[in-house]
């Protein structure tokens, strides 16, 4: 990830609605979350949660995809484990100091992660 598209992540992230949006999203997995249900959970009015969510997806965090009559968004896990990599490349002059943080349907389960 070069740092252009961090400080736009970053940039996104920086507003409370869109942070618990993205959150939410998180939280939800895979199978993402309608923008009704977003709108619901959160108590955001729907016209903001669009301007919101399309903040989200220019920046490359949250996907969206039709499904009949609905948008659904998801988390972009791996823009999400880009970003955390990126800022946590240089942690603890390079030694391994933490575990692997990444999160998804590709990141290796708890068990399996390297330990510190």
């Amino acid at each position: 990830m070069d740092s252009a598209a961090v400080v736009t992540a970053l940039g996104a992230l920086a507003q409370e609605h869109r942070l618990a949006v993205f959150r939410l999203l998180v939280q939800a997995g895979d199978e993402g979350m309608p923008a009704g249900a977003i709108a619901e959970a959160l108590g955001v009015p729907n016209s903001s949660l669009s301007f919101h969510l399309a903040q989200l997806s220019r920046a490359g965090l949250v996907t969206q995809e039709r499904k009949s009559r609905s948008l659904i968004y998801t988390a972009d896990y791996a823009a999400m484990n880009a970003l955390l990599g990126y800022l946590t490349e240089n942690c603890c002059a390079g030694a391994s100091c933490v575990p692997d943080a990444a999160c998804g349907s590709e990141a290796a389960p708890l068990q399996e992660r390297k330990s510190v």
